[in-house]
């Protein structure tokens, strides 16, 4: 009698990028010259292109945190779409990181706040990149919602989610739970103008 043999089984485990190997590869001249990508779980993810809603709001963000955070004691970097380390596969760009210290490195441990501006990105800003900044235990996320013009504020991280979750209209105002004597910031200065649309850009 003729008895079948199942094959063996193969398991196979997607090869995932280090942050090392990617600045290896990036100078060996292996990677797009022109294509900004992103280490997520190891893999490099392209970055959606900026439009002008997208820039003009972090622009006026970058004014405002300077603003916002000169007139206290406590050092703070503003960081402008820079990669922050999270760990060895992770190293996301987000559009503006405070970082504690004057020259600080941009690390999880450093990162008192993380902004991450959403126009056509917001599900994988929201569904891919917040839980990777929970599990890193950084304390306060903002995601701007350009399409709803209002500001999703993230704290209390638990694991891959954050244990408070608040939605800021455009009409209030915002503060930083990390810097509780930096000046609180109106929603509104932080919008574009409802007309910057991608038209003139």
């Amino acid at each position: 009698m003729i008895t079948s043999v199942d094959p063996p089984r193969i398991t196979v485990h997607p090869y995932r990028f280090t942050y090392e190997k990617v600045l290896a590869m990036a100078e060996a001249g292996m990677l797009p010259e022109h294509e900004h990508v992103e280490l997520i779980d190891g893999q490099l993810i392209p970055m959606t292109p900026v439009n002008r809603p997208h820039y003009k709001c972090v622009n006026r963000m970058t004014r405002r945190f300077v603003v916002a955070t000169e007139a206290i004691d406590t050092a703070v970097t503003v960081s402008v779409q820079n990669p922050l380390h999270l760990d060895a596969h992770n190293v996301p760009e987000p559009d503006l990181t405070l970082l504690r210290g004057p020259d600080a490195d941009a690390t999880a441990d450093a990162a008192l706040l993380v902004v991450e501006v959403s126009d056509t990105t917001l599900a994988y800003d929201r569904d891919t990149k917040l839980p990777l900044y929970a599990e890193a235990e950084l304390p306060e996320v903002w995601i701007v919602n350009l399409q709803a013009r209002q500001v999703a504020v993230y704290r209390e991280p638990k694991g891959p989610a954050y244990g408070l979750r608040r939605l800021v209209d455009a009409e209030d105002m915002l503060s930083i739970k990390t810097l509780p004597d930096a000046e609180p910031i109106a929603v509104s200065d932080i919008l574009p103008p409802p007309d910057a649309s991608d038209a003139d850009s």
